[in-house]
């Protein structure tokens, strides 16, 4: 059966990120993400990375940050900077025994048209990537467009997409063409929300049609964990961290069944 991961979150609320990670080994968690920023956090990544080896969680993909992502499709310094940012992250990630890395096209509602240029860039990290033997998987966002025009361009090997359920259900109506990224689907953020925002709901406490999301991956032969991407706020404060991670990972088994039918 396959296996439960789950995001090591940034964003979860009045804990630390040694907390969560505590409370994701209780939970029974074997495998997680880490959400490599390069930011100023309590914990560092590295740090992050080096608790998760010492609790024999094992770290199956690392988010690499968005940051000026928008500028990677522009004209200027500040678009090279970011392949020399993504290829530096990537060789951290390497060091720490990661196979791949999640990344993301664009941010924001609207971003530049995808070109040339910003093709090429792509390529340039996905050639570096691929020398060290890490995968690069592409999120679905907020606009669509980006995602096809660099897999339709882009056919190496060690390419493909991170499929989010959250953006799939409230940025995209739901509409996704699962049949364009069959066999390409390398991750999964799984979560749910209302359709009002992006909230990182547990699967189930949303709106989602579950039993279709998980037939469409199972369609598109997605062979991967069951990875969780939740966040520990807003009316999950009323449980301890322990028992929203505990629920968390009781609905990943779940998932798990699902995947299984």
């Amino acid at each position: 059966m396959r296996e439960i991961a789950i995001a090591i979150q940034k964003s979860n609320k009045n804990v630390t990120i040694k907390q969560t990670i505590d409370s994701i080994k209780k939970a029974g968690f074997s495998k997680v993400f880490i959400q490599w920023y390069d930011e100023n956090w309590e914990l560092s990544q590295e740090d992050q990375a080096r608790l998760c080896k010492e609790l024999n969680l094992e770290i199956i993909f690392a988010h690499l940050g968005y940051q000026n992502i928008n500028s990677i499709w522009k004209e200027g310094k500040e678009g090279d900077d970011l392949v020399e940012r993504y290829k530096n992250d990537i060789k951290n990630c390497k060091e720490f025994g990661i196979p791949m890395v999640v990344m993301h096209l664009t941010s924001k509602k609207i971003a530049p048209s995808y070109n040339e240029l910003g093709l090429k860039r792509i390529r340039e990290i996905i050639k570096y990537a691929k020398e060290l033997n890490v995968k690069v998987a592409f999120e679905n966002t907020k606009i669509k467009g980006y995602l096809e025009y660099v897999l339709e361009n882009i056919k190496d090997e060690n390419v493909g997409i991170c499929f989010d359920s959250g953006h799939f259900h409230v940025h995209f109506n739901d509409e996704f063409n699962f049949n364009l990224f069959k066999n390409r689907i390398f991750a999964v953020h799984l979560h749910d929300n209302d359709k009002s925002d992006d909230l990182h709901l547990i699967p189930f406490d949303g709106t989602i049609d579950w039993k279709y999301v998980i037939s469409k991956l199972k369609e598109s032969n997605y062979e991967g964990p069951i990875t969780l991407e939740l966040c520990y706020r807003d009316d999950y404060l009323k449980m301890s961290l322990d028992d929203f991670y505990k629920k968390g990972y009781e609905v990943g088994k779940e998932l798990q069944k699902m995947f299984e039918i």
